[in-house]
C-alpha cells in the first residue's frame, strides 16, 4: 500500500499527499479502529483462483473506504475507491467494491453517499455517475466533483439486484476466499 501511495498519478488521482511509511501505518490503525469509518481491501480474484497458496497481500488491487461525514446524522457517508494496481484498473473492481460497500453500509443504515473526485478523474466520475450518483456540486478551489447518491427505494432494489451474487462470509485470517 505504502509503495502504491508513492506514485504520483494515484497522489493526483486520490488527492493524497506522500506520507511516510509510519504516518501510514498510524492512518491505517485510524481506519481499522475509528467506528466513523469503514475499508476493505479489494483483491484481484483472477490471481488469487489461478495461484493457490498466494497471499492476500500479493493479489490486493487497491481499496474502498466510507466514513461517515456529519456526527449528528450517522445516515450520511461518504465513499472512495482506490484501484492502486495498474493491471487491474478498468475490469470492473472499482464497481464492484463500491456497490459492495453500499450493500454492507446500507444495512448499518445509511441512506446517503458523497463522492468526491477530482475534475481530470474522468473514469471515476463516470463510474460513479454508471452506479447512479448524480453530480451536486464542483469546486473550482479544490478542482473537484461531488456526486451523491440517495438511497431510496427504486436505488435500493436496483442495488439488491446488482449485489445478489455476494455472499458475506466471516473472515478468518489466512483463509478467507474471496467474495
Amino acid at each position: 500500500y505504502h509503495e502504491w501511495m508513492k506514485s504520483e498519478e494515484l497522489q493526483r488521482l486520490t488527492a493524497s499527499e506522500p506520507l511516510t511509511l509510519e504516518q501510514e501505518y498510524a492512518m491505517q490503525h485510524s481506519w481499522q479502529e475509528d467506528a466513523d469509518k469503514c475499508t476493505f481491501i479489494v483483491l484481484d480474484a483472477e490471481k488469487w483462483q489461478a495461484q493457490p497458496g498466494t497471499t492476500e497481500e500479493s493479489c490486493m488491487a487497491g481499496d474502498v473506504n466510507l466514513f461517515l461525514t456529519d456526527l449528528e446524522d450517522p445516515t450520511v457517508g461518504e465513499i472512495e475507491v482506490m484501484i492502486a494496481e495498474p493491471s487491474c484498473r478498468g475490469r470492473g473492481l472499482g464497481t464492484e467494491a463500491v456497490l459492495m460497500m453500499l450493500s454492507y453500509v446500507t444495512k448499518l443504515g445509511l441512506t446517503k453517499f458523497e463522492a468526491k473526485i477530482g475534475q481530470g478523474n474522468e473514469p471515476s466520475i463516470r463510474m460513479f455517475q454508471k452506479l447512479h450518483f448524480e453530480q451536486v456540486a464542483v469546486s473550482s478551489v479544490f478542482q473537484e466533483v461531488t456526486l451523491r447518491l440517495i438511497m431510496n427505494e427504486p436505488v435500493q432494489q436496483w442495488l439488491l439486484e446488482q449485489t445478489s451474487h455476494v455472499e458475506e462470509k466471516p473472515y478468518r485470517d489466512g483463509s478467507a476466499a474471496p467474495c
